[in-house]
């Protein structure tokens, strides 16, 4: 609340001097959108439709692949009307448009330097049909979201691939993506069902629809036509249609799917079909309707560890006709990498023979004796093997988890130790599964002879190797060697084994020039017919899949300048994977575009226009409402921490003024927390005379004036003061308890009981199951120093750390006793935060404590508390220091001993609050909750449970429900008189 009383001016944080470089955003684009198109797409679509700042165009200009496109605009269209009215507008302007969602892509193909169309943003959402045997979802929604739909009906999406947290439906069909359990019979191609689809003359086709045949004749004569001749010309050539089969057989998603003519009869089963796969260049898919597949009730895995490749790739086709689910391929070099980076990996794999490679082996059933038996013919199969170490089969959930984590991990570990400067690059090819392999071998040796890594990893099942190559693409040599490598890898691919060019990612910008290599020039100009009939007037995504540039694969290629901050960030791929978990996605911007938009103002010129207009937007944008709560570090595949690079710019912005103020609160925090409560109880008693919006507007006017990173905002109804501490015994007490600062200052929802208080409850309910509590009698004044560490204020951080720690030491009794927290951030602060201040002695004193938070504690109550009757359904959110501390499971645990139902929502994130974030900009809270908010709405529940009290009251502001810690609940419930 205190952050900018004395800031100063933060516009060179954390430049570095130096000219522009040759990738620099154009002076031209300095206010943005240019203001004809910029008039034109507002009056169109509405401002709030419309991103045109500067800033928004370089954030949108990256995506996982290794290309940049600045675009002219970026538009959020939310209706098929919207869609219908921008493909009209670029027909009659001339102008062109390419389509983004969660922009994972690693080819580009979610990239456009005229109108990008952001599909992420209101285009979420999905029914399960049929007790989940089919899926109606809209191209938004996240794929791991419609897993989470479909598992309380033991079924699941087909395609899996490893972005799965991440990517959204609609990228997954337009590029049929695969995964590590999909075969080809289960991909998008297979198992999109219907489709509602937007030509690009704005005809609007629901394929499900009685009369969707005759409605697309009707307004796609010529299109229809064309489709009908293109399939009476392949059928015609058996060479050229036995071709396309074959290439089929395999992973293929090399140009635009010609068995679509093979396999659909009339135009629009054709068209359909030519959809899944065609990224975009075709038409936009506004929904799609998807067949599932069962989800095995229990599985296991294995690595099968074997001296060389051939002798790896001997036993899959004996791995897959027992049913193995996924069978995945690593090299050695690949698994001592790994076995160096991850903990509780197996220790050989330091030492293996660069030759050696193993098998990752996952197997599905329904039953425990099923897999047994399974796994006994897998262990039969692979006997004769020559193995390295014995293998041994796991059904341990930690266990499989780090299997996956290691495979899937490998991207992150080549992105986190190349050069300063380089670029990441990822391709995959297939070749048929007999002749892998010989092509792994021939794909490690070309890699060498360019001087890359000669790693690859990939879904040996199914022929479909990965591989990465990291250069400076800058530099003439490393693009040169890049050029090189993949003229010669077509050669290898097409001309010696006759695979595919991309196997489960996608065409893209970096594959579209090689498309007649791989399948000839008649199969490539029908390729160019379909588009030319769909897309007459070219507007959708130029030179994605098809282009007439020899080159393309070597332009507009991004620099990847060093940032300052956290270890890592300088690393970052742009995958974007933190994307889904950032509290900000729906307001300003992602943990991705944070570092994407620093990128560019080391790209700029120290005294430019461009630079100061980039620093002006990211105050709000990048750093005010980063919620900071650092859980964009678990999805990365790097591990960056964003947060704490923008509590790094925060502690920059910070004058000495500012942290003498710091200081000085940070020293009287017993004075602060009695102000609070009284603060507390004069706004309930103001709200009750006068409801809550008259102090909600005059707040608003308050921060009118000063600022909204200062004075908080009141958005919703404010909780009661917290009531007095309850007195407790120090003599047999099991435990210290460190009632946070939170709860000593914020009392109950203003529509609830106002008493007992979660301290009071929390004494209660440890008297009752046998352990009970000792609440020091200094307490006031003492807090986790959260608050100045989050905003960046040392010597207030610094200060409040020792004397919690001194305070901590004395209670316990040297330790003697445990510390239980009953708020899990201030629980994480304590655990993780103090330390890095201790030094000595007195650091040596605090890791010694034992500090327990209320969720772990009460978990261990559980058994001797009687819980006599339950709820029906609760709903439970796990804040991010929830997940931090690994806590989730635990909260649920204790969740299904209180209700019959847990309800944990789909999307649930941290909650945007953290701390006083939330209140500062409440908009930050509706952001991070908009998907929970949605399966609240659908499915109400009788309690709604957490743990931290300012995260229950911006859930309370947004959601309208009483969010509580789940204490409260659980001690209701084990009441003697209960039942």
């Amino acid at each position: 609340m205190f952050k900018k009383l004395f800031s100063v001016d933060p516009a060179r944080i954390g430049r570095f001097d130096g000219p522009a470089m040759s990738d620099a955003v154009p002076a031209s684009l300095v206010n943005g959108t240019p203001g004809d198109l910029k008039a034109e797409l507002i009056a169109l679509l509405g401002k709030e439709n419309v991103f045109h700042r500067v800033i928004d165009l370089v954030r949108y200009a990256s995506d996982a692949s290794p290309y940049r496109l600045v675009p002219q605009v970026v538009v959020l269209p939310r209706t098929t009307d919207d869609i219908v009215k921008l493909f009209r507008y670029c027909r009659e302007a001339g102008r062109h448009a390419t389509f983004r969602a969660a922009g994972t892509s690693l080819n580009g193909q979610s990239l456009s330097d005229d109108i990008l169309i952001d599909v992420r943003r209101h285009w979420n959402g999905g029914n399960v049909e049929d007790d989940g045997r089919r899926v109606r979802v809209r191209p938004g929604m996240i794929l791991s979201h419609i897993n989470l739909m479909l598992e309380r009906h033991g079924r699941r999406l087909g395609p899996d691939p490893a972005s799965s947290a991440s990517c959204t439906i609609g990228g997954v069909i337009a590029n049929n993506a695969g995964g590590m359990r999909c075969t080809v019979q289960k991909d998008a191609y297979h198992t999109v069902s219907a489709l509602t689809f937007i030509t690009p003359s704005g005809a609007v086709i629901d394929t499900s629809k009685p009369d969707a045949e005759k409605r697309f004749v009707q307004a796609e004569p010529q299109l229809a036509e064309g489709l009908l001749d293109l399939r009476r010309e392949l059928l015609a050539d058996p060479v050229l249609a036995d071709r396309v089969r074959r290439k089929y057989a395999i992973r293929n998603t090399h140009g635009l799917r010609l068995c679509a003519l093979l396999d659909g009869e009339t135009p629009l089963e054709i068209f359909r079909r030519l959809l899944v796969g065609s990224e975009g260049t075709l038409a936009f898919i506004a929904e799609a309707v998807l067949e599932t597949i069962p989800t095995p009730r229990v599985t296991s895995v294995a690595w099968i560890p074997v001296p060389t490749i051939d002798e790896a790739i001997a036993l899959v086709p004996g791995l897959v006709g027992l049913g193995a689910s996924a069978v995945e391929l690593m090299v050695a070099p690949a698994l001592t990498a790994a076995g160096q980076a991850f903990e509780e990996t197996p220790a050989y794999w330091k030492t293996l023979d660069p030759k050696a490679a193993a098998l990752l082996v996952e197997i599905g059933a329904e039953n425990s004796d099923s897999l047994e038996a399974t796994q006994r013919k897998v262990l039969e199969l692979v006997g004769t093997a020559r193995l390295i170490k014995p293998v041994d089969f796991t059904s341990v959930a930690e266990a499989i988890e780090l299997a996956w984590h290691v495979r899937e991990g490998l991207l992150g570990l080549i992105g986190k130790n190349r050069a300063e400067g380089s670029t990441l690059i990822t391709e995959d090819v297939c070749f048929l599964p007999e002749r892998l392999a010989e092509g792994a071998r021939d794909v490690q040796d070309l890699l060498s002879k360019h001087g890359f890594i000669p790693g690859v990893a990939g879904h040996a099942a199914h022929g479909n190797l990965h591989f990465t190559l990291v250069a400076n693409l800058g530099e003439a040599d490393g693009l040169s060697r890049y050029s090189a490598f993949m003229t010669e890898l077509v050669d290898l691919v097409v001309g010696k084994h006759d695979g595919s060019l991309k196997a489960e990612h996608g065409t893209g910008l970096n594959m579209a020039p090689f498309l007649a290599s791989e399948w000839g020039e008649k199969a490539t100009a029908m390729m160019w017919r379909i588009k030319q009939l769909a897309d007459p007037h070219g507007i959708l995504a130029p030179d994605v899949i098809l282009t007439r540039n020899p080159k393309l694969h070597l332009e507009n290629l991004k620099s990847f300048p060093q940032i300052e901050g956290v270890t890592g960030s300088s690393q970052c791929i742009e995958c974007g994977f933190c994307e889904p978990v950032c509290p900000s996605r729906n307001v300003t911007m992602t943990p991705r575009q944070r570092i994407v938009v620093r990128r560019e103002m080391v790209r700029q010129k120290d005294d430019s226009a461009m630079l100061a207009q980039l620093q002006r937007e990211y105050q709000y944008d990048g750093i005010e409402t980063c919620a900071g709560d650092g859980m964009c570090s678990i999805p990365c595949p790097i591990g960056i921490n964003t947060g704490t690079l923008i509590k790094q710019f925060r502690g920059r912005e910070n004058g000495p003024a500012a942290e003498a103020v710091a200081l000085s609160l940070a020293k009287h925090w017993k004075v602060v927390e009695p102000l609070a409560r009284v603060s507390l109880w004069g706004a309930h008693a103001f709200s009750s005379v006068f409801g809550v919006k008259p102090l909600t507007a005059l707040t608003a006017v308050v921060r009118s004036v000063v600022s909204p990173d200062l004075m908080p905002a009141v958005p919703g109804p404010m909780p009661r003061a917290a009531s007095g501490l309850p007195k407790t015994d120090r003599n047999g007490a099991a435990a210290v308890y460190f009632c946070a600062c939170i709860n000593r200052m914020f009392g109950r929802d203003p529509a609830g009981p106002a008493a007992p208080s979660l301290a009071e409850t929390f004494v209660t309910l440890s008297r009752r199951a046998g352990k009970p509590l000792w609440i020091p009698p200094d307490v006031a004044g003492l807090c986790c120093s959260t608050p100045w560490r989050s905003k960046g204020y040392h010597e207030g951080h610094k200060y409040m750390a020792h004397a919690v720690a001194d305070a901590l030491w004395r209670w316990s009794d040297g330790g003697a006793l445990p510390i239980v927290v009953d708020a899990a951030s201030c629980t994480l602060g304590l655990k993780e935060d103090i330390v890095t201040q201790l030094e000595g002695k007195q650091k040596e004193q605090y890791e010694s404590l034992k500090i327990i938070d209320s969720i772990a504690w009460c978990r261990d109550l559980l058994p001797n508390l009687n819980i006599s009757r339950k709820l029906r359904r609760v709903a439970v959110h796990p804040t991010c220091s929830i997940t931090d501390l690994k806590l989730v499971g635990t909260l649920k645990q204790i969740a299904g001993r209180l209700a019959d139902e847990v309800e944990i929502p789909i999307g649930t994130t941290c909650c945007g609050t953290a701390g006083d974030r939330g209140l500062l900009h409440p908009e930050l809270v509706v952001s991070a909750t908009r998907e929970v908010q949605l399966v609240l709405i659908d499915r109400p529940c009788d309690a709604y449970l957490s743990a931290n009290r300012t995260c229950e009251m911006g859930l309370r502001h947004v959601t309208g429900r009483q969010y509580e810690s789940f204490v409260f609940l659980l001690e209701e419930l084990s009441r003697p008189e209960a039942g």
